[in-house]
């Protein structure tokens, strides 16, 4: 599973040139794509007011096969959608411009409707070469967001994205019902949940209930498994709106939703470098070699060098690389079992890397925490939020996530405290 970001909020912010807000890759990739950012697939994308409004709205209802259905359906400058009850009935609904609103879509297809292309990243990867090509679970066309073109911009998400001929089609075995009120609603084969942070994306930030959102925007519990055609229990008293650090998942990526007034309270990537800077001039040293240690700029990712600090994930007591305490046995020398020499804490023995995507931060304190197992460090409310997030994983399981490169986290908390010796001198 991956995570993406997205910014959305104040069309006039300083995300960008009248931004919304973002939407950025949340677990993953550590601030990049392994194969580097282009076009349209990226790790993270703004959203800002289009010149020219190009949301819609639902219109004319077609309960039966008729010509204006069949008309609605191959009129490609026509958005519809298209439900599926059995072979001899669809019900057609025809969407209408909406000159309040800006869409945008999201989605594993490359084709011109989707404006931001996710696809499915192996945990942990941090190369090209770490990214295998699996079987997508992400749909083509997976959702879209609508946003208010006024103030206060509010941006609302919908299950499913309309194709190139500005359609979207749910099949016989899709869950779909009649609404009270006459209309259409269902369900995408694996599903867009959803979870907003209670208390925003703060430092008082906890977890909300993840909830799927529907085609027409209606949120519901989750089904019993990711793609069972029964749909969940209507949950009427929330809402589909996204606000500052909704997590949306995409079952193979998840998203993360950051408003424009949120980013101007979240570190800048200067402010993570100068925290970087702060921490080597304090000049840690291994208590075993006695050399200073250094984090390494944070444009370097992939291998650690000679001054990298390490840390044994059991205790959190930071050191340089050494030998001391190793076993022969291969799949210990791997790093899952060394002995501190500090405290004779046995455990995992890992490098130390800053987590770069500043926007999963949620504070400006130092970095002062690493998750275990990965070694990605951060403050330590950010270490605490992300450790307490059930992430989506497939389609039958959560777990809790780094979200700096989506390795699943392991030990009592899923993060460890570090304790770096300072200099003799």
């Amino acid at each position: 599973n991956s995570s993406v970001g997205l910014q959305g909020d104040d069309y006039n912010s300083s995300v960008g040139p009248q931004a919304v807000g973002e939407m950025i890759i949340t677990v993953v990739y550590n601030g990049s794509l392994p194969n580097g950012d282009r076009g349209r697939r990226k790790s993270r994308f703004s959203l800002s007011k289009r010149p020219k409004a190009n949301g819609v709205k639902p219109s004319t209802v077609h309960a039966a096969c008729t010509a204006q259905a069949a008309k609605a359906i191959s009129n490609k400058d026509q958005h519809s959608i298209s439900y599926t009850l059995s072979r001899g009935q669809t019900v057609v609904v025809e969407y209408t411009h909406d000159n309040n609103t800006d869409m945008f879509q999201i989605g594993r297809s490359t084709e011109s409707p989707i404006d931001f292309v996710v696809t499915d990243t192996v945990a942990g990867s941090q190369s090209n070469s770490d990214t295998q090509s699996v079987q997508s679970t992400i749909s083509r066309f997976a959702c879209r967001v609508m946003c208010q073109r006024t103030p206060p911009y509010t941006a609302r998400i919908y299950a499913a994205g309309f194709d190139s001929s500005k359609n979207i089609f749910l099949g016989e075995k899709a869950a779909k019902w009649k609404t009270c009120d006459g209309q259409m609603d269902g369900l995408t084969t694996n599903g867009v949940l959803v979870m907003h942070p209670r208390h925003g994306f703060t430092e008082d930030s906890k977890p909300g209930v993840w909830r799927e959102i529907s085609v027409c925007g209606n949120v519901f519990t989750l089904r019993e498994t990711r793609s069972a055609q029964q749909r969940g229990k209507m949950v009427e008293a929330e809402s589909q709106e996204l606000v500052d650090g909704s997590l949306i998942d995409l079952c193979g990526a998840t998203l993360l939703w950051r408003t424009a007034e949120g980013l101007s309270r979240t570190p800048t990537i200067k402010h993570l470098e100068a925290l970087r800077q702060e921490i080597n001039a304090a000049r840690p040293q291994c208590p075993v070699g006695f050399n200073t240690l250094a984090f390494p700029s944070m444009r370097r990712k992939d291998t650690p060098d000679e001054k990298q600090p390490w840390v044994y994930l059991q205790c959190g007591h930071v050191h340089g690389y050494h030998n001391w305490g190793s076993h022969r046995d291969r799949d210990r020398e791997q790093g899952w079992s060394r002995e501190c020499p500090m405290c004779r804490a046995t455990g995992p023995y890992v490098p130390l890397w800053l987590g770069c995507e500043a926007s999963f931060y949620l504070d400006t304190a130092p970095p002062t925490h690493a998750f275990s197992p990965c070694g990605h460090v951060c403050s330590e409310k950010t270490a605490m939020f992300w450790s307490q997030i059930p992430l989506p994983h497939g389609t039958h399981t959560f777990h809790a996530s780094c979200p700096f490169c989506a390795q699943q986290l392991s030990g009592e908390q899923g993060y460890v405290r570090l304790i770096f010796q300072g200099p003799l001198d």
